[in-house]
């Protein structure tokens, strides 16, 4: 189906399962799309969840915007609200990963009515994030490389199959390296969200989150810290746990579903 967000931005979403299940929605990260899910799509139906899976904007079949402005998180969250308006959803499951979950602790800080539960896949609250020190960092140094435009496409064109190598999709890495609007529209996320300004500007402080709360992080995530994952939970009022996976990098959905499933369909049931 599809959705009109903030801005009049097109999304692209693909609802699965019973209509009277309790709805979980999915969002992913970069440079993903909604196909990301497709190891939990089917186990969370058959358990008899509706499943709500998005394009978030600039990414699959939804609509790229050029304007940098348009990415920033809060008009994703905007797009949230809307997908759940849509899709007759008044408070929803969200599993969330990447810049997906940066949005989805958004949208279960500042509109908690909408939100049951929160699994957070890779990032952490974006406090913990803030707080985790010099090795998340320098962990981070690509955010820097992605502010330079033209550079850095031309950058992801020549190395991107290097360093999205594990990518669990290589075929659509592909496809979005050589489609110019694909490309920079992802990086759009980098440039409205991670700009070098924001290590010094003043930011929104989150109201606690009251809602359960998972948060899952995998050994192997070149990207992120452990450390802004688990230090998560003090930005959590309501019920937290946290989970570790040993082995898998940062795709876990599609590295290691054998384990992350359960975990999903024990927390979602709760």
């Amino acid at each position: 189906m599809r959705v009109t967000g903030e801005g009049g931005v097109g999304l692209e979403v693909w609802v699965d399962g019973p209509d009277d299940g309790p709805a979980v929605l999915l969002l992913h990260g970069w440079p993903d799309s909604h196909s990301l899910w497709q190891h939990q799509i089917g186990p969370l139906t058959e358990a008899g969840f509706r499943t709500i899976a998005p394009d978030l904007r600039g990414f699959g079949a939804s609509d790229k915007p050029a304007d940098v402005d348009a990415y920033q998180l809060k008009n994703v969250v905007i797009d949230a609200m809307a997908i759940l308006d849509a899709t007759g959803v008044d408070k929803a499951r969200v599993v969330a990963h990447d810049w997906g979950a940066a949005a989805a602790w958004g949208l279960t800080a500042f509109l908690p009515d909408r939100v049951d539960r929160l699994v957070a896949l890779s990032v952490g609250h974006p406090a913990a994030f803030g707080a985790a020190g010099f090795e998340q960092r320098m962990r981070s140094w690509y955010m820097l490389l992605f502010q330079f435009e033209g550079v850095a496409e031309e950058w992801l064109r020549r190395n991107g199959s290097m360093m999205l190598g594990g990518h669990p999709d290589q075929e659509g890495v592909r496809r979005m390296l050589a489609d110019d609007e694909a490309l920079t529209a992802g990086l759009g996320w980098y440039r409205a969200n991670a700009h070098p300004r924001t290590l010094v500007a003043d930011h929104p402080e989150f109201p606690p989150i009251t809602c359960p709360v998972l948060g899952v992080w995998s050994s192997n995530d070149v990207a992120l810290t452990e450390a802004q994952m688990k230090g998560s939970g003090d930005y959590v009022k309501g019920p937290w746990r946290y989970e570790r996976l040993d082995g898998p990098g940062h795709w876990m959905q599609a590295e290691a579903p054998d384990r992350l499933n359960p975990l999903l369909l024990e927390f979602l049931a709760e």
